[in-house]
Protein backbone atom coordinates (compact mmCIF):
# COMPACT_ATOMS: atom_id res chain seq x y z
CA UNK A 1 0.00 0.00 0.00
CA UNK A 2 1.61 3.30 -0.98
CA UNK A 3 2.43 5.71 1.82
CA UNK A 4 0.09 8.58 2.39
CA UNK A 5 1.25 12.00 1.36
CA UNK A 6 1.31 14.57 4.10
CA UNK A 7 -0.17 17.91 3.13
CA UNK A 8 -0.21 21.11 5.09
CA UNK A 9 -3.60 22.32 6.24
CA UNK A 10 -5.07 25.02 4.01
CA UNK A 11 -5.35 27.43 6.90
CA UNK A 12 -1.85 26.84 8.21
CA UNK A 13 0.01 30.14 7.92
CA UNK A 14 3.03 29.08 9.97
CA UNK A 15 4.82 27.28 7.13
CA UNK A 16 7.95 29.30 6.24
CA UNK A 17 8.22 30.42 2.66
CA UNK A 18 10.65 28.55 0.44
CA UNK A 19 14.18 29.98 0.41
CA UNK A 20 13.88 31.31 -3.11
CA UNK A 21 11.03 33.64 -2.12
CA UNK A 22 13.00 35.35 0.61
CA UNK A 23 14.72 38.62 -0.28
CA UNK A 24 18.45 38.45 -0.89
CA UNK A 25 19.18 40.47 2.24
CA UNK A 26 17.53 37.78 4.36
CA UNK A 27 20.31 35.34 3.49
CA UNK A 28 23.34 35.15 5.67
CA UNK A 29 26.66 34.89 3.88
CA UNK A 30 27.44 31.83 5.97
CA UNK A 31 24.36 30.12 4.48
CA UNK A 32 25.32 30.71 0.87
CA UNK A 33 27.33 28.30 -1.21
CA UNK A 34 30.66 29.80 -2.23
CA UNK A 35 33.21 28.49 -4.70
CA UNK A 36 34.67 25.15 -3.63
CA UNK A 37 37.73 25.35 -1.42
CA UNK A 38 39.72 22.37 -0.17
CA UNK A 39 40.33 22.04 3.54
CA UNK A 40 43.67 21.37 5.10
CA UNK A 41 42.68 17.77 5.75
CA UNK A 42 41.85 17.36 2.07
CA UNK A 43 45.28 18.56 1.04
CA UNK A 44 47.00 16.26 3.53
CA UNK A 45 44.93 13.26 2.42
CA UNK A 46 45.70 14.04 -1.22
CA UNK A 47 49.40 14.12 -0.43
CA UNK A 48 49.10 10.75 1.28
CA UNK A 49 47.35 9.29 -1.76
CA UNK A 50 50.04 10.68 -4.04
CA UNK A 51 53.33 8.83 -3.37
CA UNK A 52 55.37 11.05 -5.72
CA UNK A 53 54.22 14.05 -3.70
CA UNK A 54 55.58 12.47 -0.53
CA UNK A 55 58.90 12.04 -2.29
CA UNK A 56 58.75 15.70 -3.31
CA UNK A 57 58.01 16.80 0.24
CA UNK A 58 60.91 14.71 1.55
CA UNK A 59 63.34 16.14 -1.00
CA UNK A 60 62.21 19.73 -0.42
CA UNK A 61 62.39 19.26 3.34
CA UNK A 62 65.95 17.97 3.01
CA UNK A 63 67.01 20.88 0.81
CA UNK A 64 65.37 23.37 3.16
CA UNK A 65 67.04 21.80 6.19
CA UNK A 66 70.40 21.90 4.44
CA UNK A 67 69.87 25.57 3.61
CA UNK A 68 68.91 26.45 7.17
CA UNK A 69 71.82 24.56 8.72
CA UNK A 70 74.45 25.65 6.20
CA UNK A 71 75.90 28.40 8.44
CA UNK A 72 76.34 25.85 11.24
CA UNK A 73 77.54 22.94 9.13
CA UNK A 74 79.88 25.05 6.99
CA UNK A 75 80.84 28.22 8.88
CA UNK A 76 82.93 30.77 7.12
CA UNK A 77 83.01 31.91 3.54
CA UNK A 78 81.94 29.16 1.10
CA UNK A 79 84.06 30.90 -1.55
CA UNK A 80 87.23 30.46 0.49
CA UNK A 81 89.93 28.03 -0.65
CA UNK A 82 90.00 25.10 1.78
CA UNK A 83 91.90 22.32 0.02
CA UNK A 84 93.64 21.10 -3.07
CA UNK A 85 91.96 21.76 -6.41
CA UNK A 86 90.16 19.05 -8.37
CA UNK A 87 89.60 16.64 -5.49
CA UNK A 88 87.04 14.10 -6.65
CA UNK A 89 84.00 13.21 -4.52
CA UNK A 90 84.69 10.82 -1.62
CA UNK A 91 88.42 11.16 -2.11
CA UNK A 92 88.80 13.12 1.12
CA UNK A 93 86.83 13.06 4.37
CA UNK A 94 87.30 16.81 4.74
CA UNK A 95 85.67 17.35 1.34
CA UNK A 96 83.01 14.65 0.81
CA UNK A 97 81.91 16.04 -2.57
CA UNK A 98 85.37 17.15 -3.64
CA UNK A 99 86.71 20.59 -4.52
CA UNK A 100 86.55 22.78 -7.60
CA UNK A 101 89.31 24.21 -9.75
CA UNK A 102 90.37 26.64 -7.01
CA UNK A 103 90.15 24.24 -4.10
CA UNK A 104 86.78 25.41 -2.75
CA UNK A 105 84.59 22.84 -1.03
CA UNK A 106 81.71 21.79 -3.29
CA UNK A 107 79.48 20.54 -0.48
CA UNK A 108 79.75 23.88 1.29
CA UNK A 109 78.92 25.63 -1.97
CA UNK A 110 75.87 23.41 -2.57
CA UNK A 111 74.62 24.01 0.99
CA UNK A 112 75.04 27.79 0.87
CA UNK A 113 73.75 27.82 -2.71
CA UNK A 114 70.54 26.17 -1.50
CA UNK A 115 70.12 29.04 0.94
CA UNK A 116 70.52 31.63 -1.81
CA UNK A 117 68.35 29.85 -4.38
CA UNK A 118 65.48 29.19 -1.99
CA UNK A 119 65.55 32.73 -0.62
CA UNK A 120 65.43 34.27 -4.08
CA UNK A 121 62.83 31.78 -5.30
CA UNK A 122 60.50 32.37 -2.36
CA UNK A 123 60.91 36.14 -2.23
CA UNK A 124 60.44 36.53 -6.00
CA UNK A 125 57.35 34.33 -5.90
CA UNK A 126 55.88 36.23 -2.95
CA UNK A 127 56.40 39.58 -4.66
CA UNK A 128 55.05 38.26 -7.96
CA UNK A 129 51.97 36.88 -6.20
CA UNK A 130 51.27 40.19 -4.48
CA UNK A 131 51.56 42.15 -7.72
CA UNK A 132 49.67 39.61 -9.82
CA UNK A 133 46.83 38.98 -7.38
CA UNK A 134 46.34 42.70 -6.73
CA UNK A 135 46.21 43.53 -10.44
CA UNK A 136 44.08 40.51 -11.36
CA UNK A 137 41.65 41.07 -8.48
CA UNK A 138 41.17 44.72 -9.40
CA UNK A 139 40.64 43.90 -13.08
CA UNK A 140 38.32 40.96 -12.50
CA UNK A 141 36.20 42.63 -9.83
CA UNK A 142 35.87 46.11 -11.28
CA UNK A 143 35.59 45.25 -14.97
CA UNK A 144 35.02 48.01 -17.50
CA UNK A 145 37.87 50.33 -18.39
CA UNK A 146 39.88 49.16 -15.37
CA UNK A 147 39.80 45.60 -16.66
CA UNK A 148 40.67 46.75 -20.17
CA UNK A 149 43.64 48.86 -19.04
CA UNK A 150 45.12 46.14 -16.82
CA UNK A 151 44.56 43.51 -19.50
CA UNK A 152 46.44 45.61 -22.06
CA UNK A 153 49.30 46.06 -19.58
CA UNK A 154 49.47 42.30 -19.02
CA UNK A 155 49.52 41.69 -22.76
CA UNK A 156 52.39 44.17 -23.19
CA UNK A 157 54.49 42.28 -20.65
CA UNK A 158 53.64 38.93 -22.19
CA UNK A 159 54.58 39.99 -25.71
CA UNK A 160 58.19 40.53 -24.57
CA UNK A 161 60.24 37.31 -24.14
CA UNK A 162 60.41 36.85 -20.39
CA UNK A 163 64.04 35.82 -20.11
CA UNK A 164 65.19 38.61 -22.42
CA UNK A 165 63.34 41.12 -20.26
CA UNK A 166 64.86 39.53 -17.17
CA UNK A 167 68.39 39.85 -18.54
CA UNK A 168 67.79 43.50 -19.44
CA UNK A 169 66.42 44.32 -16.00
CA UNK A 170 69.33 42.67 -14.21
CA UNK A 171 71.93 44.16 -16.56
CA UNK A 172 70.86 47.74 -15.85
CA UNK A 173 70.88 47.27 -12.08
CA UNK A 174 73.46 46.19 -9.53
CA UNK A 175 73.23 42.39 -9.23
CA UNK A 176 72.12 41.36 -5.75
CA UNK A 177 69.60 39.03 -4.16
CA UNK A 178 67.08 41.86 -3.88
CA UNK A 179 67.37 43.04 -7.47
CA UNK A 180 67.23 39.47 -8.76
CA UNK A 181 64.05 38.82 -6.77
CA UNK A 182 62.44 42.05 -7.99
CA UNK A 183 63.38 41.38 -11.61
CA UNK A 184 62.00 37.83 -11.52
CA UNK A 185 58.79 39.10 -9.90
CA UNK A 186 58.35 41.71 -12.64
CA UNK A 187 58.69 38.97 -15.25
CA UNK A 188 56.34 36.47 -13.58
CA UNK A 189 53.48 38.60 -12.23
CA UNK A 190 51.43 38.67 -15.50
CA UNK A 191 50.77 34.93 -15.28
CA UNK A 192 49.29 35.29 -11.80
CA UNK A 193 47.35 38.38 -12.84
CA UNK A 194 45.62 36.57 -15.71
CA UNK A 195 44.70 33.67 -13.43
CA UNK A 196 43.42 35.93 -10.64
CA UNK A 197 41.44 38.02 -13.12
CA UNK A 198 39.69 34.94 -14.50
CA UNK A 199 38.85 33.67 -11.00
CA UNK A 200 37.49 37.01 -9.82
CA UNK A 201 35.41 37.46 -12.97
CA UNK A 202 33.78 34.07 -12.41
CA UNK A 203 33.16 34.64 -8.69
CA UNK A 204 32.01 38.26 -8.57
CA UNK A 205 28.41 37.37 -9.52
CA UNK A 206 28.06 34.41 -7.16
CA UNK A 207 25.34 34.40 -4.51
CA UNK A 208 27.69 34.98 -1.58
CA UNK A 209 29.12 38.09 -3.27
CA UNK A 210 25.63 39.44 -4.02
CA UNK A 211 24.68 38.81 -0.40
CA UNK A 212 27.76 40.67 0.80
CA UNK A 213 26.87 43.63 -1.38
CA UNK A 214 23.28 43.66 -0.14
CA UNK A 215 24.58 43.78 3.43
CA UNK A 216 26.60 46.88 2.64
CA UNK A 217 30.08 45.35 2.72
CA UNK A 218 32.80 47.53 1.23
CA UNK A 219 34.52 46.53 -2.01
CA UNK A 220 37.77 45.95 -0.16
CA UNK A 221 36.11 43.60 2.32
CA UNK A 222 34.35 41.69 -0.44
CA UNK A 223 37.59 41.27 -2.40
CA UNK A 224 39.76 40.23 0.54
CA UNK A 225 37.37 38.31 2.77
CA UNK A 226 34.80 36.90 0.36
CA UNK A 227 36.26 36.35 -3.12
CA UNK A 228 39.99 35.92 -2.47
CA UNK A 229 39.70 32.82 -0.21
CA UNK A 230 37.64 31.11 -2.92
CA UNK A 231 40.09 32.10 -5.66
CA UNK A 232 43.17 30.86 -3.81
CA UNK A 233 43.30 27.14 -4.80
CA UNK A 234 44.54 27.63 -8.41
CA UNK A 235 46.81 30.46 -7.24
CA UNK A 236 48.42 28.19 -4.64
CA UNK A 237 49.09 25.56 -7.29
CA UNK A 238 50.62 28.20 -9.56
CA UNK A 239 52.81 29.46 -6.71
CA UNK A 240 54.60 26.12 -6.40
CA UNK A 241 55.45 26.23 -10.10
CA UNK A 242 56.56 29.86 -9.78
CA UNK A 243 59.08 28.98 -7.08
CA UNK A 244 60.61 26.33 -9.34
CA UNK A 245 60.69 28.77 -12.27
CA UNK A 246 62.30 31.46 -10.12
CA UNK A 247 65.05 29.06 -9.03
CA UNK A 248 65.71 28.15 -12.66
CA UNK A 249 65.80 31.81 -13.69
CA UNK A 250 68.22 32.71 -10.91
CA UNK A 251 70.44 29.77 -11.81
CA UNK A 252 70.44 30.78 -15.47
CA UNK A 253 71.40 34.36 -14.61
CA UNK A 254 74.18 33.21 -12.30
CA UNK A 255 75.42 30.81 -14.96
CA UNK A 256 75.72 33.76 -17.35
CA UNK A 257 77.61 35.80 -14.75
CA UNK A 258 74.68 38.11 -13.99
CA UNK A 259 74.13 36.91 -10.45
CA UNK A 260 75.37 38.33 -7.17
CA UNK A 261 79.18 37.94 -7.25
CA UNK A 262 79.41 38.09 -3.45
CA UNK A 263 77.45 34.89 -2.80
CA UNK A 264 77.68 31.34 -4.08
CA UNK A 265 74.74 29.93 -5.99
CA UNK A 266 74.05 26.74 -7.86
CA UNK A 267 74.06 28.53 -11.20
CA UNK A 268 77.42 30.19 -10.60
CA UNK A 269 78.94 26.85 -9.58
CA UNK A 270 77.74 25.28 -12.82
CA UNK A 271 79.12 28.22 -14.81
CA UNK A 272 82.52 28.03 -13.14
CA UNK A 273 82.79 24.31 -13.83
CA UNK A 274 81.71 24.32 -17.47
CA UNK A 275 85.33 24.68 -18.61
CA UNK A 276 86.21 21.38 -16.93
CA UNK A 277 83.33 19.20 -18.06
CA UNK A 278 85.63 16.62 -19.64
CA UNK A 279 88.20 16.37 -16.85
CA UNK A 280 86.10 17.23 -13.75
CA UNK A 281 82.45 16.96 -14.69
CA UNK A 282 81.34 16.65 -11.07
CA UNK A 283 81.99 20.37 -10.45
CA UNK A 284 78.99 21.25 -12.61
CA UNK A 285 77.03 18.02 -12.20
CA UNK A 286 76.57 18.21 -8.42
CA UNK A 287 74.98 21.67 -8.24
CA UNK A 288 73.02 20.77 -11.37
CA UNK A 289 71.71 17.71 -9.57
CA UNK A 290 70.66 19.95 -6.65
CA UNK A 291 68.70 22.18 -9.03
CA UNK A 292 67.07 19.21 -10.70
CA UNK A 293 65.97 17.63 -7.41
CA UNK A 294 64.60 20.88 -6.02
CA UNK A 295 62.62 21.73 -9.16
CA UNK A 296 61.38 18.13 -9.39
CA UNK A 297 60.21 18.23 -5.76
CA UNK A 298 58.31 21.48 -6.32
CA UNK A 299 56.62 20.12 -9.44
CA UNK A 300 55.61 16.91 -7.67
CA UNK A 301 54.11 18.93 -4.84
CA UNK A 302 52.35 21.17 -7.37
CA UNK A 303 50.77 18.15 -9.07
CA UNK A 304 49.46 16.88 -5.74
CA UNK A 305 48.10 20.31 -4.82
CA UNK A 306 46.36 20.51 -8.18
CA UNK A 307 44.76 17.14 -7.55
CA UNK A 308 43.65 18.19 -4.07
CA UNK A 309 42.42 21.70 -4.89
CA UNK A 310 41.01 21.19 -8.39
CA UNK A 311 37.22 20.78 -7.97
CA UNK A 312 36.89 18.84 -11.23
CA UNK A 313 39.42 16.22 -10.15
CA UNK A 314 37.93 16.03 -6.67
CA UNK A 315 34.50 15.59 -8.19
CA UNK A 316 35.83 12.83 -10.44
CA UNK A 317 37.21 10.93 -7.49
CA UNK A 318 33.91 11.23 -5.68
Amino acid sequence: MPPKAIFAAPGDHHTPPPPETRPLAAFRIEDTVSAPTASRNGVVSALRRHPPALIGVAILAGVTLLALLSPLLFPGDPLAITGEPFLWPFASLAHPLGTDSLGRDILAGVAHGARVSLRIGLSATALGLVLGVAAGALAGYKGGWTDAAISRLIEIFQTVPSFVLLVVLVAITQPSAGTLSAAIAIVTWPTVARLARAEFRSLREKDFVLAARSLGYSHTRIIIHEILPNALPPIVVTASVMVASAILMESALSFMGLGDPNVVSWGSMIGQGREYLRSAWYISALPGLAIMLTVLALNLIGDALNEALNPRKRGGRA
